[in-house]
């Protein structure tokens, strides 16, 4: 993927599509996260030139606080939001306040700082110290431990060097007495090794095996990387202490030397987990409003509408006599596999036809799927709309942009973003913005806010329906051609705590999934063009010079309507019980 100039004129203006980055598709997606950052950063200080000297103050040296203050309490339930959870005799705090110990850099962006946990609650322990980048403002966690069963935690016996910068810095991995495991460093100014009472190590049973996150710091001698379970989704028990990790350049194998935390409690979900009142309370307090391109023709649907407006049920073998839709989707297939004996498709009069594509913004309704993630010590609000068509797309050469025909366009569009809340109290943390195949993480620091609330901006990408965090052009391929995402704002937009319904939360049992959410099968017929006759088409118009990197286009065209089928519903994506890409 790459993030091209867009066409607004002079400068860097304040659109995030002017600035120019490249980053191929197997690549860290983190580089897209950072020219976020750089850009919002921008918007705060001023233009480029100035925001990296050395008279500017880190953005680091400043707590992030949400545009408005958060409830005092949030609407009563079993242990959401009380501060406390327990992973099975070790309970856990998350600390979010810091005491500053060494940054790498005194004199530029692109380094970090290193914190203890501070002040840690009486009866608790630090499980390791925090790591950020020093390009946004402070808002972090760490995990604290305390030991309410005996033998869950235990002091280190011994610490071994690190990591030593100069004589400024030392970072010491605790050694664990047999039976236990370390889960975070800690960090002293002096070579003097610190207390073995300052740290705690973990009891074996209780950890679970880390992988590392985004790339925080690089040096010559090591890499500083977040550090997160390497098994996520909806039924893992893995649970990250927000610690990071150092790898050696040396040493690969010192990834084995820390480990994340496990809930060994994770069969009583409702001791952590939002109810449905608190769940309501969480929507209406951070979910987005998606704005939409002034020359989108595309919107959204709710599922009753779509379906109340002549929307038919195909059978292979009985094309010839299709069946309407109930407005539940009571009548479809439910469960099964999708095996392609079964599709959707829009009205057969080429007038309505037309008309539903078009959707309807005015009633549209979004779809909530609550799940638990990291072993429950966070709540996933996976917030998806439906699209009913798909436009097609529009590919750029250099200056020159190319409408392709009828490639990219195909019926039924679901699109999502996730919300990444702290159990411990309510906090939004992290938010995901789906793209096509993949899609991005945004820190809860680099969003969009609407006015004074918290309630932020998902840009939906003309035609396409991409989410994105903030306005511009971002261009799906390479530096000689890719397709166009091209987001702004209009008057068109849809505010989701006005109008969505929790479409599952399994470890709720009074929530019932309406029929339409266990239809295994795809969402529209097959494709009635093939993209490669249609590539030809387009290089048989275009002059040689043009024609070759047109043909690369064919690799661009996202899975889902390249394989010449309607996409899938929600439950039956990977992200229903995985974590996102």
């Amino acid at each position: 993927m790459a993030l091209v100039v867009a066409e607004n004129g002079g400068g860097c203006g304040g659109d995030f599509g002017c600035w120019v980055s490249n980053c191929n598709d197997s690549g860290n997606r983190r580089s897209i996260e950072s020219y976020i950052v750089v850009f919002l950063r921008t918007q705060k200080m001023g233009n480029f030139g100035s925001c990296f000297t050395s008279s500017q103050p880190f953005s680091i040296d400043t707590n992030f606080i949400l545009p408005s203050p958060l409830p005092n309490s949030w609407p009563p339930g079993e242990g959401f939001g009380s501060g406390i959870i327990d992973l099975g005799g070790l309970q856990v705090s998350q600390i979010t306040s810091f005491k500053k110990i060494w940054s790498t850099s005194q004199d530029g962006s692109s380094h970090v700082t290193f914190f203890d946990p501070s002040p840690i609650p009486d009866g608790f322990y630090m499980l390791g110290s925090y790591c950020q980048s020093n390009d946004t403002p402070l808002f972090g966690w760490v995990l604290a431990g305390k030991d309410v069963s005996g033998g869950t935690l235990a002091a280190p016996v011994d610490y071994t060097l690190v990591w030593s910068s100069t004589g400024s810095c030392y970072i010491w991995l605790p050694t664990p007495p047999e039976g236990y495991k370390p889960v975070g460093y800690t960090i002293t100014t002096s070579p003097q090794k610190p207390s073995v009472d300052k740290i705690r190590c973990v009891r074996a049973d209780l950890t679970d095996e880390p992988e590392t996150d985004a790339l925080l710091w690089s040096s010559h001698e090591m890499n500083v990387y977040g550090l997160r379970p390497k098994v996520r989704g909806r039924q893992a028990q893995g649970v990250s202490v927000g610690t990071f990790m150092i790898i050696n350049n040396s040493d690969a194998a010192s990834l084995t030397s820390l480990s994340c935390l496990k809930n060994n409690n994770f069969t009583n979900l409702t001791s952590s987990m939002p109810n449905i009142d608190q769940i309501d309370a969480l929507v209406r307090e951070y979910s987005p409003r998606f704005y939409f391109h002034p020359k989108e023709t595309y919107f959204l649907a709710s599922t009753k509408w779509y379906f109340t407006n002549g929307v038919q049920l195909y059978h292979s073998g009985e094309e010839s006599n299709p069946i309407p839709v109930e407005p539940t989707g009571s009548n479809l297939p439910q469960g099964g596999s999708n095996d392609g004996t079964y599709w959707l498709d829009l009205p057969v009069d080429e007038t309505e036809r037309e008309r539903v594509k078009k959707g309807e913004l005015k009633s549209c309704e979004a779809y909530v799927h609550v799940k638990p993630m990291l072993g429950a010590t966070f709540t996933d609000l996976a917030i998806w709309v439906f699209y009913p068509f798909n436009g097609p797309s529009t590919a750029k050469l250099g200056l020159v942009d190319i409408p392709l025909g009828r490639i990219g366009e195909h019926i039924g569009d679901w699109e999502h973003v996730t919300l990444r809340v702290s159990n411990f109290n309510g906090q939004l943390y992290r938010v995901y913005f789906a793209q096509h195949s993949g899609g991005v993480w945004v820190d809860t620091t680099s969003l969009e806010f609407l006015n004074a609330s918290n309630n932020f901006v998902a840009y939906s990408s003309l035609n396409g329906h991409a989410t994105y965090p903030v306005p511009g052009l971002v261009l799906q391929g390479n530096d000689v051609v890719g397709l166009r995402n091209d987001t702004a704002k209009s008057d068109n937009f849809f505010d989701v705590k006005e109008r969505y319904s929790i479409m599952a939360a399994e470890y709720i049992t009074e929530i019932v999934e309406l029929p339409w959410v266990n239809f295994a099968r795809k969402w529209g017929p097959k494709i009635t063009y093939e993209i490669g006759v249609e590539i030809e088409k387009l290089q048989n118009l275009l002059n040689g010079t043009i024609a070759s990197p047109i043909s690369s286009l064919l690799s661009l065209i996202p899975r889902e309507f390249s394989s010449e089928d309607g996409p899938i519903g929600p439950k039956m994506k990977v992200d229903w019980d995985g974590d996102e890409r």
